[in-house]
């Protein structure tokens, strides 16, 4: 009787997901159910795992399942699973339950976004915080790291620049590290790339109010509001708009236990307002 040849690929990507997570042959056998003896001949190519051991693996190793897939197929068994365009039929009640998520945000700016930061849905609040973008910015596909990074995007607006920028470009590369792709690597160096807006400073922009303004309603300049700092406890985004500066803290959501790939590289943004100045204003200024 014949046998497959090892495969002799399979081994040492996952050796190298498992170094990427920092843990021992023992103690990823332990979360496997295996032996430390079996994950070293998987992954030195003297043994061919079966594909319930894959899974387990990737499982144990919190491997994205777009890469699972691609961990089946070089074991040499078929993909699990699969990867439906967002669009299609049987993805409608998903799209639905988006909206309605996104309606329920309202007035806070909330949107969707891809793998690669496509803006898949976005709520009213967020079309309030686009006015002045350049419009060539707006026609689909929409990506949300061009929006704000773009010098004709969001970014001349945002007071504190260079520290959201460097947040956002943090964000990337950690995805970059846990992910193999190549479209997300190329929209970083796109968007790392950009020149960064000057800003004149604060104090020679008299015109420019923390909050929404009115009697007890505006902040100091360095970000305060009623005598508290806003957000201490995050960094926020601080974006001009309407004369008056809005400071936001980003919250990002994603789907527990996906079994397909369109869905688990979904991401739902929320920006919630990081003071009581913030949230009045976009009460008050919700577009129709």
């Amino acid at each position: 009787m014949t046998t497959a040849p090892p495969d002799t690929e399979v081994g040492p990507l996952l050796r190298e997901w498992r170094e990427r997570r920092r843990i021992s042959q023992l103690e990823l056998a332990l979360r496997a159910d295996s032996s430390a003896r079996h994950i070293s001949f998987v992954e030195t190519g003297r043994s061919r795992p079966s594909e319930d051991m894959v899974l387990r693996l990737a499982e144990a190793l919190d491997i994205p399942v777009r890469e699972r897939n691609a961990l089946l197929v070089m074991a040499g068994y078929a993909p699990r699973y699969a990867q439906t365009p967002l669009d299609a039929p049987a993805m409608s009640a998903l799209r639905e339950s988006l909206d309605r998520l996104l309606t329920a945000y309202e007035p806070y700016p909330a949107l969707v976004v891809d793998g690669v930061y496509g803006v898949v849905a976005a709520n009213r609040g967020i079309a309030l915080l686009l006015e002045g973008v350049a419009e060539r910015l707006l026609v689909p596909p929409v990506n949300a790291m061009r929006l704000t990074l773009h010098p004709e995007g969001l970014a001349p607006r945002i007071v504190n620049l260079p520290e959201w920028r460097a947040d956002l470009l943090a964000q990337m590369e950690r995805q970059i590290a846990l992910v193999r792709s190549p479209a997300l690597r190329e929209l970083y160096e796109e968007v790392a790339a950009y020149p960064v807006p000057e800003r004149p400073a604060d104090t020679d922009r008299p015109d420019v109010r923390e909050g929404p303004g009115g009697p007890g309603g505006s902040a100091s300049a360095d970000g305060r509001a009623g005598g508290e700092r806003a957000a201490a406890f995050a960094l926020p985004m601080r974006l001009e708009h309407g004369g008056r500066v809005l400071s936001f803290v980003s919250s990002i959501a994603t789907f527990n236990t996906p079994m397909d790939v369109t869905v688990a590289e979904l991401a739902i943004e929320t920006f919630l307002p990081a003071d009581r100045e913030t949230a009045a204003y976009l009460h008050a200024h919700l577009p129709p």
